[in-house]
């Protein structure tokens, strides 16, 4: 099991205590402040709404594009509260790995009656 992967363990964990103490129907601004408060009391080092440099032909463009979570410098974390999450998040999520060169991301809907329903791994070569 690699560092990501025993991260994701902890992330996953904070993200269901969260989970189990506000439920579903609420913004995702409101699951961002307590899942960073939620990563504190645990000792989980994270950084929070995290620029995301965009390079166009050699040119840095500052687009507005901010990461939820770097967790550990290792794991992004994108946060959603929707009725189901599509291909686009995912997509997104991939678009995250590859410009920020990192190997996972969690993508965690927090809008589903059991958490585990509303968490999805994207992968990037791990």
């Amino acid at each position: 099991m690699g560092p990501e992967d025993r991260l994701s363990h902890r992330i996953i964990g904070a993200a269901i205590e969260v989970h189990r103490h506000l439920g579903p129907g609420l913004l995702e601004s409101a699951y961002e402040a307590a899942l960073a408060r939620e990563f504190e009391v645990r000792g989980i080092p994270f950084e929070r709404q995290v620029p995301l440099p965009l390079v166009y032909k050699g040119t840095k463009l500052d687009c507005g594009y901010r990461l939820d979570f770097l967790v550990d410098r290792l794991v992004i974390v994108e946060l959603k509260s929707v009725d189901e999450l599509a291909p686009i998040h995912e997509a997104q999520a991939l678009t995250y790995l590859r410009l920020l060169e990192r190997k996972l991301c969690l993508l965690i809907n927090f809008n589903v009656p059991v958490l585990k329903q509303g968490i999805k791994r994207i992968v990037l070569n791990l």
